[in-house]
């Protein structure tokens, strides 16, 4: 792999997680939280925590996220929890979203697991 690749995916990854953190916002997302994971994870670069106020309300955050990925030519490698709404992750590799109702995400504590302090991307 060369540096320009590495760039790339990197700049990729930046301009995802921007979108998806816009995806978010746009439709009123509470507490949303970016975990930059890059020295803890070989899989992913940042971690996206979210929580919206119903089953209804995660499952329409996770859906713009998708659609506004979607609008870029990004689609997810995988997506889990749609149907019933209480936890719905969106995988597209580099960036993973997490939309949780609150309950779910105090339970889980994703923040805390990966131990890491939110972070913002540096902007270019």
């Amino acid at each position: 792999m060369t540096t320009e690749t590495i760039s790339s995916d990197a700049a990729e990854g930046a301009d995802l997680l921007a979108t998806a953190q816009q995806a978010l916002e746009d439709l009123k997302a509470v507490d949303p939280v970016v975990l930059d994971v890059r020295e803890l994870s070989a899989v992913m670069d940042w971690l996206v925590v979210a929580s919206g106020t119903s089953s209804r309300h995660v499952k329409s955050l996770a859906d713009n996220v998708m659609m506004k990925a979607k609008e870029q030519g990004v689609r997810p490698l995988g997506v889990e929890g749609e149907r019933v709404g209480e936890w719905v992750l969106v995988d597209f590799g580099d960036v993973v979203v997490h939309v949780m109702q609150p309950a779910a995400r105090s339970f889980y504590d994703l923040e805390r697991l990966w131990s890491v302090q939110a972070a913002q991307p540096e902007s270019s």
